[in-house]
């Protein structure tokens, strides 16, 4: 387990007052420990899994080895990278119907359970699936935690972001393994994609495909990068021949009056969960 940040130190065995957010991907687990009444007082530790370890296994070896994973929290927050997920127009949303649209455009895994996030100011539902002992796990350690899909605070926020200006946008939250496309009219979701890609070719080739597809202007549009892949700068030097309007997000201007974004290493969407209140 390494610590990346510690702003300001927060006693791990007195941790009743912070807010623990749990960010779970297949390459790596970030934890950040927040304690809201105090705007320094944040922790943030990241760990590479074990690649040839289940999503469970790798859950059940954290909670083993951490003791701050014992501890009681005013809020606990996980946070599941995972491409199995889709959007429900909230107008269209039936609990009993989540699992079903789901698995229509995507696999079914017995050892899996679906869950589903309402985003109020999306006007979405984002459905995803999690590991089924991951989700028992975690629930037998902190009973009342909530569980995100990465999309879910990722779309909730850039919802309310691309409401600025009177053009559409799309943001690319670009990953080691893959990059997730969010694009708006004006606050309205248009379209929430993952795929599953490295190369920096590969990338510009995706992002443009559905900028051709949407039908956004060159010119006028707006194309936001985002994350911190090491290919972004490349990636962004393909697109400027193609869209006018390149953007990169910087967390530390965008959060600007909070110390963690000052340090890049955290990721985006983590970030977002621990500042933002979905």
């Amino acid at each position: 387990m390494t610590e990346k940040l510690s702003i300001s130190p927060i006693d791990l065995s007195n941790t009743e007052q912070c807010t623990l957010s749990v960010r779970l991907s297949a390459e790596e687990f970030s934890y950040s420990i927040y304690n809201p009444a105090q705007e320094k007082a944040y922790r943030f530790f990241k760990k590479d899994t074990h690649e040839n370890l289940s999503m469970a296994a790798n859950v059940k070896e954290a909670i083993k080895e951490n003791d701050f994973l014992k501890q009681a929290y005013r809020k606990v927050n996980v946070m599941v990278v995972t491409k199995k997920f889709t959007l429900i127009p909230f107008e269209l949303f039936e609990d009993e119907q989540v699992e079903t649209i789901l698995y229509h455009s995507h696999t079914r895994n017995e050892n899996e359970i679906v869950l589903y996030n309402i985003l109020k100011k999306a006007n979405v539902v984002v459905a995803f699936a999690v590991d089924k002992s991951a989700h028992w796990q975690i629930l037998d350690q902190f009973p009342d935690a909530h569980f995100y899909c990465q999309a879910s605070p990722l779309t909730e926020y850039l919802s309310g972001r691309s409401k600025q200006g009177n053009n559409l946008k799309m943001f690319a939250y670009l990953r080691k393994s893959s990059v997730d496309v969010m694009c708006y009219d004006r606050g309205k979701v248009l379209l929430i994609n993952n795929f599953k890609c490295s190369e920096t070719a590969d990338i510009i080739y995706y992002l443009l495909y559905v900028w051709k597809q949407l039908d956004f202007n060159q010119e006028r549009d707006e194309l936001h990068l985002m994350g911190n892949s090491p290919n972004k700068e490349s990636v962004a030097n393909g697109l400027k021949q193609f869209v006018r309007q390149l953007f990169v997000i910087s967390p530390e201007k965008e959060f600007s009056l909070n110390e963690l974004s000052k340090v890049e290493d955290i990721p985006f969407d983590l970030q977002i969960l621990s500042l933002c209140e979905l």
